[in-house]
């Protein structure tokens, strides 16, 4: 018994190790967090199930990707009686439709929503409480899209799938009890990415009822320019580190792992690129309060004609939708864009706010002073795992839902 618990010791302190080897840039929790040990503490569970993920995979006992979302699915929320909650498919795409019981027969709104986990994680089970939350606080029809994942999938399989489910929505709206004038899609961090892609694919058709509107959480929005100021400022910031956000980004349109270095630098970006896109992604519109944490701007480094071959689809506006040309832009609906201070992917929403803006798209902007990213999705967990920046995001979501 001793032999075997001393064995298991050395196994969990072995975990433990390559976890903290897993992520060598030192975390930063900033005094601006009112809950930082909460979030130190969080970091380190986090850099726990990755190091532990990693570590199985290299032994080959299971895939990286297959354990931690095992991991983001372990904890089922308790019954609600108050919910009526049934999957279905929309064509071939898998989803699950909340709706509170009631004897009223009206017409309500309508909610599509794409959960994040850069196209690799998440799931319907994972999202579950954020869904519920939503269906019970604006009385609405929510529908959570499973999507396929990457890399069993590769992109875009996750933009045809959230494409496909928008559109069959929209067409059988009144079959599921909802008004489709009033249909909004939302997704948080890579699920804004596929809300903003799927709201500019559906521009153009003219068969459908027009979206009522489109809310994009702490989105992923452009791979032009990864040292803007929130990048810098929050490089360090659990729970999206900077080096972790290529990371996963580049695994999940299967780009060489080895070119992260030559993405920071820009080598990605040709030069006829970065004269047309400079319009659109340049630290001089992100507004000087944003700048104060510290800011200096970054050499330009010449572009490499290989790498920008081998990046070429990343600056596909399905992948990156803040490069989408002005004639798309002008065309989208109302936008509810929420930001938060400490975290790497700030500005992208901030020059999105302002690319709509400047078309006359009405924006409802929520910045959050003391969030991170992902601070919703843990809110959704309650007090004990979530944090009163989170909380406060989630309550204006709601009071924009309940005007549509």
């Amino acid at each position: 018994m001793e032999l075997l618990l001393a064995i298991v010791l050395t196994v969990l302190t072995a975990i433990v190790a390559i976890s903290f080897y897993y992520e060598h840039p030192k975390a930063e929790i900033p005094h601006g967090i009112s809950e930082r040990q909460k979030l130190c503490l969080l970091h380190y569970i986090m850099n726990f199930g990755l190091g532990l993920a990693k570590f199985l995979d290299k032994v080959g006992i299971i895939s990286e990707v297959r354990l931690l979302r095992v991991i983001m699915e372990t904890i089922p929320p308790l019954k609600d009686t108050r919910l009526l909650i049934k999957d279905l498919r929309f064509e071939r795409v898998e989803v699950r439709i909340y709706q509170l019981k009631t004897t009223n027969n009206n017409l309500r709104r309508g909610i599509l929503y794409f959960h994040g986990g850069v196209g690799q994680l998440g799931s319907i089970r994972a999202y579950e409480r954020m869904c519920r939350y939503f269906c019970r606080k604006t009385n609405s029809v929510v529908v959570c899209v499973g999507y396929r994942l990457a890399p069993e999938h590769p992109f875009p399989a996750q933009f045809e799938d959230c494409l496909t489910a928008a559109i069959h929505f929209l067409r059988t709206a009144q079959d599921h009890g909802v008004d489709p004038c009033r249909v909004v899609i939302c997704g948080d961090s890579s699920g804004g990415t596929l809300t903003a892609a799927v709201a500019q694919a559906l521009m153009n058709r003219r068969d459908l009822p027009k979206l009522r509107a489109q809310i994009l959480i702490y989105p992923f929005l452009q791979c032009v320019d990864f040292n803007l100021p929130s990048y810098q400022q929050n490089e360090r910031v659990p729970i999206l580190l900077k080096e972790r956000t290529l990371v996963l980004g580049l695994k999940y349109v299967n780009v060489d792992l080895g070119l992260i270095e030559e993405f920071f630098k820009g080598c990605h970006v040709s030069e006829d690129r970065r004269l047309k896109y400079q319009k659109w992604v340049s630290p001089d519109y992100i507004p000087h309060e944003f700048k104060t944490r510290g800011y200096k701007p970054s050499p330009t480094y010449l572009p490499s004609k290989e790498i920008c071959e081998m990046a070429e689809y990343v600056f596909d506006p399905v992948f990156s939708p803040l490069l989408a040309e002005d004639s798309v832009i002008a065309q989208l609906p109302e936008t509810f864009i929420l930001t938060c201070e400490f975290d790497v992917l700030r500005d992208d929403g901030l020059l999105y706010k302002k690319r709509l803006e400047d078309h006359g798209i009405k924006v409802t902007w929520c910045h959050l002073q003391e969030g991170f990213h992902g601070t919703l999705f843990l809110a959704a967990f309650g007090r004990v795992v979530g944090f009163r920046s989170g909380t406060k995001g989630l309550e204006k979501i709601v009071n924009f839902l309940r005007l549509m």
